[in-house]
């Protein structure tokens, strides 16, 4: 088995990852872990030679975002499975065994995630069904109060509990466990997609190609979530809704991807006209003066 880590600035959760990693991997011999360091600046290559000197190391000299730097750890991997595993996430007692567990009872699965739960041990949101229109142009964006309840709740997997094992549509990208197999059959992760909607696209083609897609509650990783990305707001925001409108274009055609994107926009537009009339008044100035900035970067990336 094979585990691949991209990171980028979170140097002491990435010392926490691989030693929850090679803490709870005694019964996964050989285990081959290569962390792709995307040119952190906070010392995280260095303390990886120096604390793991069995993880291979692929140190980027320029940031190739999560995905390309996950296809570098997929191409260096040679086990029969990979995981892919986030650099803030911890992983429990048994939870990889059961990954692999799952795998090797179910030969017609290609990739299955684990319950990811958060710090204080609550579940967090993994499983998901493919977004159909509505949920595209509505779901984490200021309008989600739109979408019909029962939309959002199919589309969250809400419908089946989370302590059932079950087929999904595709899982968040923290923890997956994926055959090698199956990523000879479809390809690697599409770097079109620098970070956010990569691992949707992944599991949709897998599906198309007749591959199951799983979730196991026997199997629990705590994620603490977004670490990396939450350090550049301005490039989350570019970053996850080009991703939706990338998605958009690739399974729903040129013309609903360009209406979505104008969609976006217009609600950007919307909130800086909101948060600059907040900033008027004198409510939290300097609050809505980063809002503003950063709403301003999107509308100048024109989110392509």
């Amino acid at each position: 088995m094979s585990v691949v880590i991209v990171s980028w600035n979170v140097r002491d959760l990435l010392a926490q990852a691989l030693s929850s990693l090679y803490r709870h991997a005694e019964h996964l011999d050989p285990l081959e872990v290569i962390v792709v360091d995307n040119a952190s600046q906070d010392g995280s290559a260095e303390m990886v030679a120096r604390e793991f000197p069995q993880v291979r190391l692929i140190a980027n000299r320029d940031n190739r975002g999560f995905t390309g730097g996950n296809n570098q750890g997929l191409t260096a991997a040679s086990g029969d499975y990979v995981l892919l595993l986030n650099s803030d996430a911890e992983v429990r007692p048994k939870a990889l065994q059961a990954l692999v567990s799952y795998l090797d009872e179910h030969p017609d699965t290609g990739l299955v995630g684990p319950r990811l739960v958060n710090a204080d041990g609550s579940t967090q949101s993994s499983r998901r069904r493919f977004p159909t229109l509505p949920i595209l142009f509505l779901e984490s964006t200021w309008l989600q109060w739109l979408a019909p309840r029962n939309a959002l709740k199919r589309y969250y997997a809400e419908d089946v509990p989370e302590t059932h094992e079950q087929d999904v549509d595709w899982v968040t990208g923290a923890a997956m466990l994926v055959r090698r197999e199956a990523i000879d059959q479809v390809g690697p992760l599409d770097e079109g997609f620098f970070m956010y909607s990569e691992e949707l696209d992944w599991c949709r083609r897998f599906r198309e190609a007749g591959w199951r897609i799983a979730y196991t509650p026997e199997s629990e990783i705590i994620h603490y979530g977004g670490k990396s990305s939450e350090q550049v707001t301005a490039s989350r925001h570019i970053y996850f809704q080009s991703s939706k409108v990338r998605y958009a274009r690739k399974y729903h055609g040129v013309l609903t991807a360009e209406v979505l994107r104008l969609w976006l926009l217009a609600q950007y537009l919307t909130q800086i006209v909101l948060e600059g009339a907040k900033w008027i008044i004198g409510h939290r100035r300097e609050l809505r003066a980063s809002r503003v900035k950063a709403y301003l970067r999107v509308m100048r990336s024109r989110l392509r």
